[in-house]
């Protein structure tokens, strides 16, 4: 079997998932119009790996569209330490493409027995997490046989975004499987030429701020698993604050530079990055762009932005002699306390 098959079909698939998941947006409708009627004060966020990417662009959604406190629960405060927070009416949002992790499983269990209404966003609905949630959403993926996550990644933002836009509006996601294809179709003949630039990159950074920040973090993660690269990701504030005197002639930068607020904040650091001689290369709707994005709402572009970068891991993956589909060390299913 060619290296990466499973990796490259996956990937492939996304515009009819999207399109699916998109054509069941009532099904989110009604459980977020539950999560409103709980009026919740907070929302926490439980997930691991690529799924905790994806909890952190739910980060912004709640805080932005809902403008509602939110934050990453560490479950090992309930795991290991026993901690036990009143979470009445806060809502609990457990993230987890497989639903078997252990850990998350305890924590929805804990959270709804303290006061937390609680929802499982997984591509499992029959898993242990999803018996554990008083409400779950079925992403629709189908079966992921890569280890690394793609095509439920992209699923789970368009989940997020469902649910919360349910709540209480957002972009309209109507033609969102033909923009994926059209961002695929427009990347084909980029992916190359950016793999060969980063094949022999000593260190990579990724970067942006915003909703498009779960993008560089999940985009660190997949450079990481799959090409073994020395890989960061840094909000483009963050960078400022010291990071980026490490950045240099043999860093390569991936830059998601998207529209609206988070994408202008940009503006400084990749100008200081391009001072200090760092190759950076941009993800983005903009003419400059080396990966092309649609140019969409801010907040549902996280969706798309990540397409093009899963392609350019496993490019840079297959280019470096490694099997994107069977990286080291690594299982589907990752359990953990």
């Amino acid at each position: 079997m060619t290296t990466g098959t499973w990796m490259a079909a996956e990937i492939a698939e996304q515009p009819r998932v999207l399109a699916d998941l998109a054509r069941r947006a009532g099904e989110f409708r009604a459980v977020a119009e539950r999560l409103a009627s709980s009026r919740p004060r907070f929302v926490l966020f439980a997930a691991r790996g690529s799924s905790d990417n994806a909890a952190l662009y739910g980060k912004y959604l709640v805080e932005v569209l809902l403008g509602l406190p939110a934050g990453l629960v560490s479950p090992s405060t309930t795991t290991l330490y026993r901690a036990e927070p009143d979470l009445t009416d806060v809502a609990l949002i457990a993230v987890s493409q497989s639903g078997g992790s252990p850990d998350l499983v305890e924590v929805t269990e804990q959270a709804a027995k303290r006061g937390a209404f609680t929802v499982a966003v997984t591509n499992t609905p029959d898993s242990p997490l999803g018996a554990a949630a008083q409400h779950t959403l079925d992403i629709g993926a189908g079966a992921e046989r890569a280890v690394a996550a793609t095509k439920t990644y992209s699923a789970t933002l368009l989940a997020l975004h469902l649910l919360f836009s349910g709540v209480r509006g957002g972009a309209a996601v109507d033609r969102i499987g033909e923009l994926a294809q059209s961002c695929l179709d427009e990347n084909a003949d980029r992916i190359g030429a950016v793999a060969q630039r980063l094949r022999f990159a000593d260190q990579v950074v990724t970067t942006a701020r915003g909703y498009s920040l779960a993008t560089a973090h999940e985009a660190a993660l997949k450079l990481a698993e799959t090409s073994y690269l020395v890989t960061r990701a840094y909000s483009g504030a963050d960078l400022l604050h010291g990071p980026i005197a490490a950045v240099g002639q043999e860093t390569a930068v991936l830059a998601v530079t998207g529209t609206g607020p988070g994408g202008a904040a940009m503006a400084e650091p990749l100008a200081r990055l391009e001072e200090q001689g760092a190759e950076v290369l941009r993800v983005g709707p903009g003419g400059d762009a080396q990966l092309r994005i649609p140019d969409l709402p801010e907040e549902l572009s996280p969706v798309l932005e990540a397409l093009p970068l899963q392609r350019l891991a496993w490019a840079l993956a297959t280019a470096r002699g490694y099997d994107p589909d069977r990286p080291a060390g690594l299982r589907k299913v990752t359990e953990t306390r």
